[in-house]
């Protein structure tokens, strides 16, 4: 018989433990996001349709995205044990310098579309988390003043050839003079994907305000407000422009653009050269070949051709290629601590997040960044300690199996 009595008032006392409460509305939907699936239903819940499936979606049937994200959850991971983790070093060299992460801000374009501080908001972070930051050809906040707002970041510029070469490698000089130290060539727009939400939404730059939209921004006044009483919304590289997404990269970019083109561009630049936009083992061999400093392989998010190669499954192969005479970079379907791990371990030097950054700038600004960051921060962190490793150095291949759904067909 289990015997019972009346508790004491002191019995409770240690039970009750009150949590501070945070008075700023940003500061507690940033709290309660444990993961960046966490940040991604805030910033759907606080920014316009049009604005947030920019962001969020993909190309065609958005298959390639889908698959790419797959990828990531067919890992099984294999710790080992009694190993001392109770430091974790996460940095790594990346083209010569010294990275506290070993995950940079990708380039993005439209950035003060989706919440005001944009491309401040992901510049500052980055330098005060001791991470590369890229900004876009497309980018809605200047070179320079990226640059003025971390002058001791450390910044690389994303360059898309136009067929205006000569406007193309004045931006290429204007990064160098601003101290950006590294050019990232994207190579995979030759013609613009199908971004079918945008088309659906009337995505255009400026926003336009037909019914649909106005009706959707009801809901999320806040966004509204601030869009509208900042500077109003332009491409800080290029001239106006009033049409669609699709209808600017068809009509900027050039589809004729060769190894040639390339090997120009390398010798016209004085910093590290990366490729972005690598799907094949072949290219990659090509390109380091060709002398560039990292190629990064990346299906654009998944935002041009559909049911394009999966970067992640790409890595092994593309490692075994080049061997170690170029870094291999990798982005596309990165959403978790776990997902970065497991690229460096299958043989990744460095990794670039686009999506899930931007999903903390939508939640909170300068303060969602910061906050993806401390969660993929935290994630990896945990994760290489669970796998009994004390450093970024340490992992291999052997720590992850790439399980398999899609298996070509023989013939």
């Amino acid at each position: 018989m289990t015997r019972r009595r009346f508790p004491r008032p002191r019995d409770f006392l240690p039970l009750l433990k009150f949590k501070r409460p945070i008075v700023n509305p940003t500061r507690r939907r940033l709290a309660r996001a444990l993961t960046i699936a966490d940040l991604r239903a805030v910033a759907k819940r606080r920014t316009p349709r049009a604005a947030f499936d920019y962001t969020d979606g993909s190309a065609d049937d958005e298959i390639s995205l889908a698959r790419a994200r797959q990828a990531f959850l067919d890992v099984t991971f294999h710790p080992t044990i009694l190993r001392d983790v109770s430091t974790v070093d996460t940095s790594v060299e990346v083209l010569g310098r010294r990275s506290v992460l070993p995950f940079g801000i990708a380039p993005t374009g439209f950035t003060r579309m989706m919440q005001t501080e944009g491309e401040i908001a992901g510049a500052t972070a980055a330098q005060a988390s001791g991470i590369p930051y890229a900004l876009s050809t497309m980018g809605t906040t200047s070179i320079e003043d990226v640059a003025a707002a971390a002058p001791g970041g450390r910044h690389w510029f994303q360059l898309y050839m136009w067929n205006d070469r000569d406007r193309s490698m004045a931006l290429v000089e204007r990064a160098e003079q601003a101290g950006f130290d590294t050019l990232l060539v994207t190579v995979d727009v030759p013609v613009a994907g199908a971004r079918l939400r945008d088309v659906r939404n009337g995505m255009t730059i400026p926003p336009t305000l037909g019914p649909r939209t106005v009706l959707n921004a009801l809901a999320r006044p806040a966004w509204w407000i601030d869009f509208l009483t900042t500077e109003p919304l332009a491409f800080a590289s290029l001239d106006s422009w009033s049409g669609t997404v699709a209808e600017l990269l068809d009509t900027m970019f050039d589809p004729t653009v060769t190894f040639e083109d390339l090997t120009w561009i390398k010798e016209q630049w004085n910093g590290k050269l990366v490729v972005k936009g690598v799907q094949g083992v072949d290219d990659a061999v090509r390109l380091a070949d060709l002398g560039v400093d990292a190629v990064l392989l990346s299906n654009h998010g998944g935002r041009q051709l559909d049911r394009a190669p999966v970067p992640f499954h790409l890595l092994p192969q593309v490692r075994a290629a080049v061997g170690t005479d170029v870094e291999i970079h990798l982005d596309t379907g990165i959403m978790s601590g776990q997902d970065v791990v497991a690229a460096l371990a299958c043989g990744a030097d460095f990794t670039l997040i686009g999506r899930a950054y931007l999903y903390g700038l939508m939640a909170g600004g300068r303060r969602g960044v910061d906050r993806t960051i401390e969660i993929l921060a935290t994630e990896i962190i945990r994760t290489m300690k669970l796998l009994g490793v004390s450093s970024v150095a340490e992992l291999r291949p052997e720590h992850v199996t790439q399980l398999q759904r899609l298996v070509p067909r023989e013939t």
